[in-house]
């Protein structure tokens, strides 16, 4: 019996050994994720909470349950890219819509059409197109995209919403962000009593050389913002304001009388190309990327806000 003890008790600094090891590294397990868990931590504004974000961090296609992509076709603005899923995918922790030049015949060729998306014969660009419509949508609060997009000549990268009711422009258009032709736009639309389409637009252009060197302002990303209440859209980049739209002059000019910045948007992001704005891009180097670090939405915890998933969409 002696001898067994003793064996068993020569074994004793072994198990010790075995667990300490194992606390330290449980320890170091629990640390680690604590880090991890502390840099992941999202910035907090006073009087906000973070009510939906997409951070863009699982590689591969956008997260189904946030977007939907486009999926073929001439859209919108006689815009001369083909929009299609192949071109947008997660990676490296961002967003990447890419734009490319390519051709191959159009499948929506139709030569008895009046239509001028059924007129061309080829597909000459393809680019992407994401919206959170039918899955995320808000009504007020503040929204954070950080991005980076390329001023270059014929691309119109953009970022945007539109309301989930009604035909544009009586649903209502929001642009925190559009760039075309050497300008960082940031727009409101809404219903115009005269045709179909028309609209009332409450608009500013500023040039990117008033927001930084215009050699390299592109190189970076830069933070576009909308603070959105009752009253007030207000539009801006790394934080300077761009626009402000009183909300109490966006009233449709329909028979309802209805404003359409008082009801849920749901978000787009896409780089179009060409069109009635965007300039011609065949002196540009193509493939040309819109790469999105983020999407973030805040609403203020004490005030009038409206947030849904899954919100019907009319587009």
């Amino acid at each position: 019996m002696k001898v067994r003890l003793a064996r068993l008790w020569s074994f004793f600094p072994l198990v010790l050994c075995l667990l300490v090891w194992v606390a330290a590294v449980g320890w170091s397990a629990t640390l680690n994720r604590a880090l991890a868990n502390e840099a992941d931590v999202l910035p907090a504004y006073p009087g906000y909470q973070l009510v939906w974000h997409d951070e863009f961090d699982v590689d591969g296609p956008p997260n189904p349950d946030n977007w939907t992509a486009s999926n073929g076709g001439f859209e919108r603005n006689h815009e001369l890219q083909w929009y299609q899923p192949d071109n947008v995918w997660v990676e490296g922790g961002h967003l990447v819509i890419e734009a490319r030049r390519e051709r191959r015949a159009s499948p929506m060729h139709d030569p008895t059409s009046e239509d001028w998306r059924r007129t061309r014969t080829h597909i000459d660009y393809t680019s992407a197109l994401v919206t959170s419509a039918g899955k995320q949508a808000f009504q007020y609060g503040r929204f954070e995209i950080r991005a980076k997009i390329r001023a270059e000549d014929g691309l119109w990268p953009a970022i945007w919403t539109l309301g989930v009711d009604g035909p544009w422009p009586a649903r209502g258009e929001i642009d925190i962000m559009e760039y075309y032709q050497g300008q960082i736009l940031a727009n409101a639309a809404w219903k115009k009593d005269q045709w179909r389409w028309s609209a009332n637009w409450d608009s500013t252009k500023t040039p990117i050389e008033e927001l930084g060197d215009p050699q390299t302002w592109d190189d970076d990303f830069h933070v576009w913002r909308m603070d959105w209440d009752e009253s007030f859209i207000r539009l801006y980049v790394d934080g300077r304001l761009l626009n402000e739209i009183d909300l109490s002059k966006t009233y449709n000019e329909t028979p309802e009388a209805n404003n359409p910045f008082h009801q849920p948007h749901f978000i787009l992001l896409n780089l179009a190309l060409g069109g009635d704005n965007g300039g011609d891009p065949s002196g540009t180097d193509f493939p040309s990327a819109y790469l999105v670090d983020y999407v973030r939405v805040y609403q203020p915890i004490d005030a009038k806000a409206v947030s849904s998933a899954g919100v019907a969409s009319h587009e």
